[in-house]
């Protein structure tokens, strides 16, 4: 039988975890930190606002025997739904029909989401269970994009047990292309107005030059 969980943290630092950081110095740092609170288990306004914001998840699963399986899900801004301090919800859009992710859940319901964020480098860890939900058209209208070309199939609840931030290190800094839009529209506006102000500027007074 596994120890009962001390700190939120030992959802990933297991016993072997711990005899590794022991073994290569950092034991004696994440000590500390337990020490000091651990990490979150619950959802803070703070990460609502970077999980809602996300147009990109990796959600990580595993089936009864262990072997593991990354499936990423996007959509708009706001795809992804807090539900409350423990609960995050979006909709599984019809896809390739292969159901690893589903089959995975009815036998392991362990699940962990990965958010990366490239324009800022930061990325958040998210541990917990997820179940999906079949059949239940007032949920799927609750957090499906208004306005998404995408055909909802299910949903996919997950129940966070605990999350970290990692460090920026290694993380390239890339930029969304709608931002990248955005930001050429906006500066392309300025020129046609500073365009505009130099015309007038440059052609005198109406009527001519004063006399």
């Amino acid at each position: 039988m596994p120890a009962t969980p001390t700190y939120a943290s030992d959802v990933a630092f297991t016993d072997t975890v711990k005899a590794i950081q022991a073994r290569k110095g950092s034991r004696a740092a994440y000590a500390r930190m337990e020490a000091g609170g651990s990490w979150e288990q619950a959802i803070t306004p703070d990460l609502r606002r970077e999980i809602e914001a996300q147009t990109s998840v990796f959600i990580a699963t595993a089936s009864a025997d262990g072997q593991p399986y990354i499936q990423h899900r996007g959509g708009p801004a706001g795809f992804l739904r807090v539900l409350d301090e423990h609960t995050v919800g979006f909709v599984d859009y019809a896809g390739n029909r292969q159901y690893i992710t589903q089959g995975n859940l009815e036998e392991n319901s362990k699940a962990h989401l990965f958010l990366i964020d490239y324009a800022h480098q930061r990325r958040i860890k998210v541990w917990g269970t997820a179940r999906v939900v079949e059949g239940d058209e007032d949920l799927v209208r609750r957090l499906m994009p208004q306005g998404y070309r995408a055909r909802p199939e299910q949903v996919v609840l997950f129940t966070v047990t605990a999350w970290d931030v990692n460090c920026p290190q290694h993380i390239p800094q890339r930029i969304d292309a709608a931002d990248v839009r955005e930001a050429l529209a906006s500066r392309d506006r300025r020129i046609a107005e500073l365009e505009a102000e130099i015309g007038r500027l440059t052609a005198g007074p109406p009527g001519g030059r004063s006399p």
